[in-house]
């Protein structure tokens, strides 16, 4: 289970922007799971291992997976003045953040917004 759980932060933490990336991170772990349970199975979650083993082991990725990292890292990358300016009180994790901009969709950047529809329709 902890192995699942930081398979869906890996989005987030391969984004540059921790918590703009969450909303993508379902798709991340439903695409990388198996990827990460052969690659890192072995790596204690904790302190960035996971996310390093990844990193390291990013060219041996399917390319499903290697295409939802890309996804939310570019969907982090495009909602993190967002996030900093609607969902600064939210804290990162269980999709909080997510669902804080989903909440504040009317508000969001059309560059937020062209990310996050671009990536959903990838991962459809």
């Amino acid at each position: 289970m902890k192995l699942w759980m930081s398979v869906a932060a890996l989005a987030a933490a391969l984004s540059f922007g921790a918590s703009s990336a969450e909303a993508a991170g379902a798709s991340v772990a439903k695409a990388c799971a198996k990827d990460v349970k052969t690659l890192c199975g072995e790596v204690k979650p904790g302190g960035g291992k996971v996310k390093a083993c990844v990193k390291e082991h990013f060219s041996d990725l399917s390319t499903d997976c290697q295409v939802a990292i890309v996804k939310a890292a570019a969907v982090g990358r495009a909602c993190k003045a967002d996030v900093k300016k609607l969902c600064t009180d939210v804290k990162p994790g269980k999709e909080r953040v997510a669902g804080c901009l989903q909440q504040h969709a009317a508000e969001l950047s059309e560059g937020c917004k062209d990310a996050v529809a671009k990536a959903e329709a990838g991962s459809k």
